[in-house]
């Protein structure tokens, strides 16, 4: 398993809990906002962390830690993602996993086998082709998307729907299809949009100065 990136601590990855953040290579998503596009597009150019140096920093952070976060990139495309998980489990800590749920049958596997104990699932645009694709940056297949979210809404695993509110992408009324299709949701947050370095520096490039604000 490549690690790609290791954040010791976080407040804010795993709701009312303290974590760290394990970040993995590779995404099929090329969404234009995305900001670990480094991890999508040239993972060569980060230091591969070996297994043994984050398991000793476990080890000495045991006791601090309420769990571990997974993330990326898109962890589910890895096949070794379940012993990573298991690894991790074996050490103690409860496992929450980042994916944009567009491999249902690992994320079911996942849950079945008792390898995540939350899972935070980015739900980019209402579940139509088109607006998914345009906020993806590549072609969608819906269809999973909405497996992953009914596997999630069925209460098999706690769990959060996650948007990032673009302003040239999110209208008020994208936001409020999109409040209706998850209404059954338990918690869906939605998170500003933060202006930066962007994996497409010509979307950002095409806002205008009111869209490029935070969305509060």
């Amino acid at each position: 398993m490549e690690i790609k990136g290791f954040l010791e601590t976080s407040f804010i990855d795993w709701p009312e809990k303290i974590c760290a953040v394990l970040f993995l290579p590779f995404c099929n998503f090329r969404c234009p906002y995305c900001h670990n596009h480094g991890l999508i597009l040239r993972p060569e150019e980060y230091e591969t962390l070996p297994w043994p140096f984050i398991r000793e920093r476990f080890q000495t952070l045991r006791g601090w830690l309420d769990g571990v976060c997974v993330s990326g990139g898109e962890p589910t495309l890895h096949p070794d993602l379940p012993d990573l998980l298991l690894a991790i489990k074996s050490l103690g800590f409860p496992v929450k996993l980042d994916t944009n749920g567009t491999r249902p049958k690992v994320l079911q596997f996942l849950v079945e086998e008792k390898l995540v104990d939350f899972v935070a699932m980015d739900v980019k645009a209402p579940l139509e082709a088109e607006p998914y694709s345009r906020c993806a940056g590549v072609p969608v297949t819906v269809e999973a998307i909405r497996e992953s979210i009914a596997l999630l809404l069925s209460g098999r695993v706690p769990y959060q729907f996650r948007t990032t509110v673009v302003p040239a992408l999110h209208t008020p009324e994208i936001l409020a299809r999109m409040g209706r299709e998850l209404k059954d949701a338990i918690r869906w947050t939605r998170q500003e949009f933060r202006p930066g370095e962007v994996l497409d520096p010509e979307f950002l490039a095409g806002l205008s100065v009111d869209q490029s604000k935070s969305f509060h």
